[in-house]
Order: C-alpha cells, then sequence, then structure tokens
C-alpha cells in the first residue's frame, strides 16, 4: 500500500514541477498536440467503420432476424472501439515521446539536476536514441497488442468480462504506460528494455500508482496533452528511487559532513580522548614542593611525594 500511494505521489510531484518550471510546460505542449490531432483523426475513422468492420468479419450472422442482428455486431462494434480506444491510451505516450524526443530528454535532464545536481547522459546521437526508442516501443506495442487480444477474448465471459477484465485492462495499461514514461530517464542511464521490465516488475504497486491514475485520466480529452510533461517529470523522480539514487547521493553527502570541518572554514576542535589517544594530564599536585608563601618563605618539602 505504501509504494501504491508512492507512485501516486511522483505523479504528483512531476505535475508540480512542471507548473513551477512554467516554460517547460509551455514547450511540452506541442508533441502533445501534435499526437492528439493525429489520433483524434484515427479514432473518428475508426468510429465510422467499427460497423462496417464488424459487418465484414461476422458474414455468418447476415442471416439472423432482428433483434439479435443487431444486438450482437452491435456489441462487436462496441469492443472494437474499446479495443482501439485501449491501444491509443498505450501508443499515444510512445509516439509522443518519439516526436518530442528531444524536449522530454532535455526535461528529464533538467528534473535530475534540480534534485541530483548532476543528469546521467547516455552519449548516443539524436538518431540512435530515436531508434532505440522506436524499437522498444514496438516491442512494448507487441505486448500490449497480445494482452489486448486476450482480455477482449476474455470480454466475452458473462459478468466477470465486464467487471473484472475491464479493471485488469487498466492495470495492463498502467503498467506499460509507466514503461514508456521511464524509459525517457532509464535510456539514458543505458539500461536495456529487459533490464527496465525487471526493474518494474520489482515495484508493481509502485508502478501501478503511478499508471492506473494516468491511463484514468488520458481518457478525457486534452486532458493527455497536458498531463505528458508532468508524467516525464514524475517518472524520472521515481526512477531515482527505483534505482536508489536518492539514497545513494544521501549517503555519500553525509560522509562528506563528517570528512569536512565545519561550514565557516575553522578548524575542527578535538576533545581530549578523541581518537583513541588518552587525554594529557596535568602534573599531580602532591607530586612537587610547597610553592613559598607569606607563611612559607622558603620552599618546604611535600611530604607526599615519593
Amino acid at each position: 500500500m505504501r509504494d501504491l500511494a508512492g507512485g501516486f505521489g511522483h505523479l504528483l510531484a512531476g505535475q508540480r514541477w512542471v507548473f513551477r518550471h512554467g516554460r517547460w510546460l509551455g514547450f511540452g505542449l506541442l508533441p502533445g498536440l501534435l499526437a492528439l490531432v493525429l489520433y483524434a483523426g484515427a479514432l473518428i475513422g475508426l468510429g465510422y467503420g467499427a460497423d462496417d468492420l464488424t459487418a465484414w468479419a461476422t458474414p455468418f450472422a447476415d442471416d439472423w432476424s432482428a433483434p439479435w442482428l443487431g444486438l450482437f455486431r452491435g456489441f462487436l462494434t462496441a469492443l472494437v472501439f474499446c479495443l482501439g480506444l485501449f491501444v491509443a491510451v498505450i501508443t499515444f505516450t510512445a509516439v509522443t515521446l518519439l516526436i518530442g524526443q528531444p524536449f522530454y530528454e532535455s526535461l528529464s535532464e533538467q528534473v535530475d539536476r534540480s534534485v541530483g545536481g548532476e543528469a546521467p547522459e547516455s552519449g548516443l546521437s539524436l538518431a540512435r536514441e530515436l531508434w532505440i526508442s522506436a524499437r522498444d516501443s514496438v516491442k512494448v506495442l507487441v505486448r500490449v497488442l497480445l494482452y489486448g487480444v486476450l482480455l477482449f477474448a476474455l470480454g466475452f465471459i458473462p459478468v466477470v468480462g465486464q467487471t473484472v477484465i475491464p479493471a485488469i485492462g487498466f492495470c495492463v495499461s498502467g503498467y506499460f504506460l509507466t514503461e514508456e514514461l521511464t524509459a525517457v530517464a532509464l535510456q539514458r542511464r543505458e539500461v536495456e528494455l529487459k533490464d527496465r521490465l525487471a526493474l518494474l516488475r520489482g515495484r508493481r504497486a509502485m508502478v501501478l500508482g503511478f499508471g492506473v491514475p494516468l491511463v484514468l485520466a488520458f481518457l478525457v480529452p486534452l486532458v493527455a496533452v497536458f498531463l505528458m510533461p508532468g508524467a516525464v517529470a514524475g517518472a524520472t523522480l521515481m526512477v531515482r528511487e527505483l534505482r536508489g539514487e536518492d539514497e545513494e547521493r544521501a549517503d555519500g553527502d553525509g560522509d562528506g559532513d563528517r570528512a569536512e570541518g565545519p561550514a565557516d572554514g575553522t578548524a575542527r576542535q578535538e576533545w581530549p580522548g578523541q581518537h583513541g589517544h588518552p587525554a594529557p594530564q596535568q602534573p599531580a599536585p602532591y607530586t612537587g614542593p610547597y610553592a613559598a608563601g607569606p607563611r612559607h618563605p622558603a620552599p618546604q618539602q611535600n611530604p607526599y611525594a615519593q
């Protein structure tokens, strides 16, 4: 439960970061708007052609009487559109990241610098980074489509197909959506796709806490465009926790503080007995002669001296 809340906290922290840095939010809207126009056209086309697609795929039902023919094909049309929407939610992030690759990588680097003081760099050319990103996105998309086909088939199960299966679908969408977003920061750290997936599997609750609310928000028109820059920032913050980078930095800072002197540049005062050395002792008061004084004009022999 703690990881689940932690993932949602990273999502909120990323949104707060970009709103505090308005310039990054403004630039981040451009790739999302372009991708939104492309996907809106595709979904509109699917909406108009889904009924023709189901009619072509079910010729065996042409002779069915009303109302069974309409109910059957109407149900399949709705499922086709939902499947298209499911794929659109997953691939929207990948396409948007490809369109805005240079910007989102710079945004992720800036987030690293603002919280960690340094930003890992892959050292690859832009063309090479785009190729790796596209290649990995296709591999993820294949996995998503396999899950989508399976969930689509399970959707025909009465009751379960209308309750449990949609919930599982949102979890699957959130998981792979998070993988796409964290890929920006992890690719700069030269982490391969296989290792990225293994890293996310180790903290599934945190991944779902980050990805599922984002999937639900992406279902609202235009919301995905405005949340993308903050989602990339939040994914970078989550990558730092998943890899333990903030803890390593804190440990390193602590060692440095112990090794260095006070901040004002003065020498550190060492107390007697520090570093295992015994403190210097004053001469015992009973080992020397009495000092001369008014009542003792001349030094007297100390009777306790050995």
